[in-house]
C-alpha cells in the first residue's frame, strides 16, 4: 500500500494549499473590517457639507449719455460698451444660518442701492435675506453708469438720481441672488492664499511713510500683495464657483474712456469664467467667478507710476504735480501700450494667480457660519485715544486735496495733494456758494483745510450719509469684514489684525483668515490711518469723518467680532436705521430726444462697410445709422452686437461674440441734427477660426407719429467677410 507524498514537514500539498488559503482569507477579512471601521470613522468625523448656491446676472445699465461713476468727470458720459457688467452672488448655509455675499461690477455699493435690493429680497423671500446676513460689495470699476445715489454730493456729479440707471443694478443683483438661491446644493469650500507682484503700486507713498516705523517694518511692501481664494465645489469635487479678494483700484481704464467697462477685475472674472465654462458665450455657463475689492484705497494698477505727460519726467513726490500744468499734467500709467492693454495685463495677472490658487486649494473651510451687523452714526463716535483721553468723529467734510484728484485721475483746477492750508480764493467762492464751515467742524477735522463741509449742507437732501453699515460674516475659518469705503493698505492691515484678535480671543476660532471686502453696503469715500490723515493727500482729504475715522471703525468692528466670539450677537444694538428718501430726489438727465437719420437711409444701414478679407490679429470695423441706445430700455441679457461665423455643415450663422466679449467694442457717436452712428469693432483673436463672418447691430430708435413718441426696433448687418491666415486664399 503506497504512502502519501510529503512536501514539507510531513504536510501534504493539499494541506499546504488549504493553509495558505486560510491565511489569505484571514488577511482579506481583517483588511475589510479595518476599511469598514476607517470608512465609518471618517463618515462620523468628516465635517458636514455646506449648502452652496452661486449665480450670475447681467446688471448693465444704459450705455449712453449717463455719467460714468468714479472719476467725477462731467465730460465722461457713457457712449458704448467695452464689456458688460455682472452681479455675482454666493450663498452659503450650514443648516443653522445662511450668509449671502454679492460682488457686482459697479463703482461702489450706495446706501440707496443696498436698501432697494433689500426691499426686493424682503418681498421675494421674507426674512431669509436681511441687512445682517447680506453683504453687497462693488469691484470699484470707474466705468459703470452712475445715478444710483440718494445723497446730494453724488447726485450733483451723477446728473441726479436716475431710475433707468439704478433699476438694472437692483434687478441684476436680485436676479443673481435668485439664481444662486435656485441652484443651492451640498458642497464644500476650500481656501488658498498667495502673493501677486507687478500688478499694484502705492500711489501715496509719502502718506504711507508717515505711519510708525516699527509698524511699517512688519511688512515687506507698502501695498498688500496677497490674493485670497475660496473654491466652491459640489460633493463630487467638481468646481461650481470661486471668490477672490485682491487690493487694487479698478482704474486701468482711465477717465478718457467713455465705454461701459468692468475694468481689470471684471476682466479677471471674464477669463476665469470663460476658462471654466468652455464653449459658452460671456455671462453664460454654471461656473461663477467673483473677484472682489479689498483695502485698495492707496493702491493703483498703474505700475509705471506717475509722470508729467508734457515732459516725461517724474511728478513731484510730495504733491504729485508738475512744474508746468500742475496736477492735471501728472498722470500714472499702466504696464500696457494703452488703457485697454493695461486692463488686459493687470486683469490677466489677477486671473492667472487666482487660477493657480484655485487649482491648489486643498485646505477645507469647515465650521459654523456667523454674522453681525450694526448701523452706526459715524458723525458722533467717541473713541479712546489712550488711558486718559478720548476723541470723537466729525460731521462729514472734504478737504482741499479732494479736488486735486489722484495720479490715476487728477482734477482740472489748481488744487494739489498734500494741502494743509486753505486757499483764500477757493474758500471765498465756497463761502459765497454753500457757506463757511463752522468752527467746531474745522477744529474737528484739523489739519484738514475744509473745502466742502458736507455734514452741514442739507439742501435739497443731506450731502453725505451719517448712518453707516458695519458688518462681519464668518464662514468657518474665513472672516469677511464688509467695509463701507476705501481703506488704505495700512488701515486694512490694522482692521484685519483687530478682527482676528477679537475672534480668536476666546479660542473659538483658530487658523483664521480675515479678508476685507471693500466698497460694501454704503459708500463713505476713504479711510486712512490717523498718521496718513495728517499728510492730507487725496485719501486723507477724502476721509470724511475726520482724523479718528479708522479708530472709530476699529472700535466698532472689534465689537462685532467680540460678539461673534462670545456668541452674544443678539445683544448688539441694531443702531439707527438709515434714511430712504422719497422726496427731493432730483434728476438732471434730460429725456433722450427723437432720433434723426440721413436722407434716403434707414436705421441699421451701413455707412462704413467692412473689407472683404482680414487676417487674425486685424481689427474689423463697421459703422451703422443708429438710434440712441437709451431707447433700448432694459438691455440686460441682450446685446447691441453679434459677430457670427457661417457654418457650412448646417448652412446657418452661429454667434461667436457679443458686446459682452472682450474682443468687441461698441461705440456710439451722437452727431448733429439728432443723428447718431454706432461703430462696431471686432479685434480678431489670433486663435480665431478661418471662415466667413458677418457683424450684426441691434438697437431702437424713437420718432414722432401723430405727435406721440414711438420706439421701434431695428437691426443692421455688414457684408460677409473672410478671416484667413493669408490674404491669398481660394
Amino acid at each position: 500500500m503506497g504512502r502519501r507524498k510529503s512536501v514539507c514537514c510531513g504536510c501534504s500539498a493539499l494541506e499546504v494549499t488549504l493553509a495558505v488559503l486560510f491565511v489569505i482569507m484571514t488577511a482579506v477579512c481583517v483588511t475589510l473590517v479595518a476599511m469598514m471601521f476607517t470608512w465609518k470613522t471618517d463618515k462620523e468625523f468628516q465635517e458636514p457639507p455646506y449648502l452652496i448656491g452661486v449665480g450670475r446676472a447681467d446688471c448693465t445699465g444704459p450705455p449712453a449719455e449717463i455719467p460714468l461713476m468714479g472719476y467725477a468727470n462731467p465730460q465722461q458720459t457713457a457712449a458704448g460698451i467695452h464689456t458688460r457688467l455682472y452681479s455675482r452672488a454666493f450663498i452659503i448655509d450650514d443648516g443653522r444660518r445662511r450668509v449671502l455675499f454679492v460682488t457686482a461690477d459697479v463703482g461702489m455699493i450706495s446706501q440707496r442701492l443696498r436698501l432697494e435690493v433689500l426691499q426686493a429680497l424682503q418681498v421675494k423671500y421674507g426674512d431669509l435675506y436681511r441687512q445682517d446676513n447680506v453683504v453687497l460689495s462693488g469691484t470699484h470699476t470707474h466705468c459703470g453708469p452712475a445715478g444710483y445715489f440718494q445723497y446730494t454730493l453724488f447726485m450733483i456729479t451723477s446728473k441726479g438720481y436716475i431710475k433707468s440707471s439704478i433699476q438694472p443694478l437692483v434687478n441684476g443683483i436680485v436676479k443673481s441672488i435668485d439664481r444662486a438661491h435656485a441652484n443651492m446644493k451640498p458642497g464644500r469650500i476650500y481656501r488658498s492664499r498667495g502673493e501677486l507682484g507687478d500688478s499694484s503700486l502705492n500711489r501715496s507713498p509719502h502718506s504711507y511713510l508717515n505711519n510708525p516705523e516699527d509698524e511699517r517694518h512688519r511688512y515687506k511692501q507698502n501695498t498688500d500683495k496677497q490674493v485670497t481664494v475660496l473654491k466652491f465645489t459640489d460633493l463630487d469635487g467638481d468646481g461650481i464657483g470661486m471668490l477672490s479678494w485682491f487690493a487694487v483700484h479698478a482704474v486701468s481704464m482711465n477717465y478718457t474712456n467713455r465705454m461701459v467697462s468692468s475694468d481689470n477685475m471684471g476682466y479677471a472674472s471674464y477669463l476665469m469664467e470663460q476658462d471654466k465654462n468652455p464653449g459658452e458665450l460671456p455671462g453664460q455657463g454654471g461656473f461663477v467667478a467673483g473677484f472682489s475689492s479689498s483695502n485698495l484705497g492707496d493702491v493703483s494698477p498703474n505700475t509705471k507710476g506717475p509722470h508729467c505727460v508734457n515732459t516725461g519726467l517724474p511728478c513731484d513726490y510730495l504733491n504729485s504735480s508738475c512744474p508746468v500744468g500742475g496736477t492735471k499734467q501728472c498722470k500714472a500709467f499702466g504696464p500696457g501700450e494703452d488703457m485697454f492693454d493695461s486692463t488686459r495685463i493687470i486683469g490677466h495677472n489677477i486671473y492667472r494667480k487666482a487660477k493657480e490658487l484655485y487649482g491648489s486649494a486643498v485646505e477645507e473651510v469647515t465650521g459654523f457660519l456667523h454674522f453681525a451687523h450694526q448701523w452706526v452714526n459715524m458723525t458722533d463716535v467717541t473713541v479712546q485715544i489712550n488711558s486718559t483721553h478720548t476723541a470723537t468723529t466729525c460731521k462729514p467734510a472734504l478737504g482741499h486735496s479732494f479736488a486735486a484728484g489722484t495720479t490715476d485721475g487728477g482734477g482740472d483746477l489748481n488744487f494739489t495733494q498734500g494741502a494743509v492750508e486753505g486757499d483764500p480764493f477757493w474758500d471765498g467762492i465756497r463761502d459765497a456758494l454753500v457757506g463757511e464751515p463752522s468752527n467746531q467742524t474745522q477744529a474737528c477735522h484739523h489739519p484738514k483745510p475744509i473745502l466742502f463741509s458736507t455734514g452741514e449742507m442739507n439742501w435739497p437732501l443731506p450731502w453725505h450719509p451719517q448712518i453707516v453699515d458695519v458688518q462681519i460674516i464668518v464662514i468657518g475659518s474665513v472672516a469677511v469684514a464688509a467695509v463701507p469705503g476705501e481703506m488704505t493698505t495700512m488701515s486694512g492691515r490694522r482692521l484685519r489684525e483687530a478682527v482676528r484678535q477679537e475672534l480668536q480671543s476666546d479660542g473659538a476660532f483658530r487658523d483664521l483668515e480675515v479678508v476685507i471686502a471693500g466698497l460694501s453696503n454704503i459708500y463713505t469715500h476713504y479711510i486712512t490711518t490717523y498718521e496718513e490723515y495728517q499728510v492730507q493727500r487725496y485719501e486723507g482729504a477724502s476721509t470724511i469723518y475726520g482724523p479718528h475715522t479708522l479708530s472709530a471703525y476699529l472700535q466698532k468692528y472689534r465689537g462685532l467680532a467680540r460678539a461673534i466670539a462670545q456668541d452674544r450677537v443678539t445683544e448688539l444694538p441694531v443702531g439707527p436705521q438709515p434714511p430712504f428718501f422719497q422726496n427731493n430726489l432730483f434728476s438732471l438727465l434730460a429725456a433722450a430726444s427723437i432720433d434723426g437719420k440721413p436722407e434716403n437711409s434707414s436705421f441699421g444701414d451701413v455707412l462704413d462697410q467692412v473689407l472683404p478679407v482680414y487676417r487674425q490679429g486685424d481689427v474689423v470695423s463697421v459703422t451703422f445709422v443708429a438710434g440712441n441706445p437709451r431707447h433700448s430700455g432694459d438691455i440686460r441679457d441682450k446685446t447691441f452686437v453679434t459677430v457670427e461665423i457661417y457654418d457650412n455643415r448646417t448652412n446657418t450663422w452661429e454667434v461667436v461674440y457679443t458686446d459682452a466679449s472682450w474682443e468687441t467694442r461698441f461705440h456710439w457717436l451722437k452727431g448733429s441734427n439728432r443723428q447718431s452712428n454706432s461703430t462696431v469693432e471686432w479685434h480678431i483673436p489670433l486663435a480665431a477660426s478661418s471662415g466667413s463672418y458677418r457683424i450684426r447691430h441691434f438697437g431702437h430708435y424713437k420718432q414722432l407719429r401723430n405727435l406721440k413718441p414711438v420706439i421701434t426696433p431695428y437691426e443692421g448687418v455688414s457684408n460677409v467677410f473672410k478671416v484667413a491666415a493669408s490674404f491669398y486664399y481660394q
